[in-house]
């Protein structure tokens, strides 16, 4: 078993009765949700007094998982190749026996399958984390997707991740566990951004003296609705505002030059600008008076939302997925109907226009609301039940 009555201090247990080893499967140690939630239960895991194993195809964030005490793997379990993905489960199967591996966590398909078999035949327990929607038009795909059901626990990001699990793969409501996803709020924190970090970032995106703040942070794809987002700051017909997108292209060069046609054809060319990749989150949230999350297709839980909210910033987001769990109409943000540029104009309208009063009432909503249901000690804390809950089963 895993202590967790000292998880969120800091403190490692002293008279643990069994040190629990939990293995997590993920295809690399890239830059996005799903790793940083890795790095962060092998950090709780591990301040429990139990051993984190990692196993993943590398990448940047390894360092991390170095830094909080855990061990990494390298494996290429990102490969989505049937072949490599039966070999990846021998190379597990042969890793869980000699390092007496005690829960295995899968983050992702492709090696969730692999894990999944290792795990059945070394009779070890398996719990998934459900991430997504994922692509689930054809037979096919469905089955592809279904191993990440096949937990004798599984998590779910949001409610409305639960909700689709159920719909789409008939997943029994007693084996699912909704753990949102939390915010770090020792880092984002906004007593701990400094001047000196603001003056910095506004010099570098060259933010004007005294203009609103308008941001977008995410990637550029098309699903997550800067098209919509700068259609809606069309209809403001506002040039005293500063609207930025936050995110970089990944290669989508293509899908940037639609949206550098579109800020033209709009004459925002002073108004709206893209920034790229930030390193800083806590401070671009800082520098924004109203931060939009504008996705098309519903996010899974939204991070963005809730890390604007405990930076105390009033978000707009679109209507579906995870935000209607974490935005509080009119309290903390609005939210807006998918895919619409009028609803969305109007929302932003109504964040720009709050008198101060309401502005800092609002801020202190927000911040209040993440800490008390968002947070990233809530959610390592609620993982380590689960993984109790299950290590208990075989006992």
């Amino acid at each position: 078993m895993i202590d967790n009555t000292n998880s969120d201090t800091g403190q490692t247990p002293q008279n643990s009765s069994r040190l629990a080893t939990v293995m997590q499967v993920l295809p690399a140690m890239v830059t996005g949700g799903v790793e940083r939630g890795t790095v962060e239960m092998a950090e709780a895991i591990v301040k429990a007094g139990g051993r984190a194993i990692v196993v993943s195809a590398g990448g940047p964030m390894v360092h991390e998982l170095t830094r909080v005490g855990a061990e990494h793997v390298e494996m290429n379990v990102e490969s989505k190749n049937f072949f490599i993905i039966r070999k990846n489960a021998t190379r597990l199967e042969k890793m869980i026996k000699q390092e007496s591996v005690d829960l295995v966590h899968a983050r992702s398909r492709a090696p969730a399958w692999s894990a999944y078999w290792a795990s059945k035949r070394t009779h070890t327990p398996f719990i998934t984390t459900f991430h997504g929607t994922y692509s689930h038009q054809n037979p096919m795909k469905r089955w592809y997707n279904s191993v990440m059901t096949k937990g004798e626990r599984v998590i779910a990001i949001s409610s409305f991740i639960a909700g689709h699990m159920r719909k789409i793969y008939g997943v029994r409501r007693e084996i699912i566990r909704v753990i949102h996803r939390g915010v770090d709020l020792f880092r984002f924190d906004p007593e701990k951004v400094t001047a000196e970090r603001l003056v910095k970032l506004s010099t570098q995106w060259n933010i004007p003296d005294g203009v609103p703040v308008v941001a977008l942070p995410g990637r550029l794809t098309r699903w997550k609705g800067q098209l919509v987002f700068i259609d809606a700051i069309a209809k403001l017909e506002r040039k005293d505002i500063c609207c930025l997108l936050i995110g970089s292209d990944q290669g989508r060069s293509e899908y940037r030059k639609e949206l550098v046609k579109r800020i033209k054809h709009h004459n925002l060319e002073g108004v709206i600008t893209i920034v790229d990749e930030c390193t800083d989150m806590p401070t671009a949230y800082m520098l924004s008076d109203i931060v939009v999350s504008a996705s098309t297709d519903p996010e899974a839980f939204g991070r963005v939302v809730c890390e604007a909210q405990a930076m105390g910033r009033p978000v707009v987001a679109t209507d579906h997925g995870g935000a209607r769990e974490t935005v509080i109409e009119d309290h903390t943000g609005w939210l807006c109907k998918p895919g619409d540029s009028e609803t969305m104009s109007q929302a932003i309208a109504k964040g720009l226009n709050l008198s101060e009063e309401k502005r800092e009432k609002m801020a202190g909503q927000a911040m209040k609301h993440i800490r008390e249901g968002f947070s990233k000690d809530a959610m390592c804390s609620k993982t380590l039940e689960v993984y109790n809950e299950v290590l208990s089963l075989e006992n």
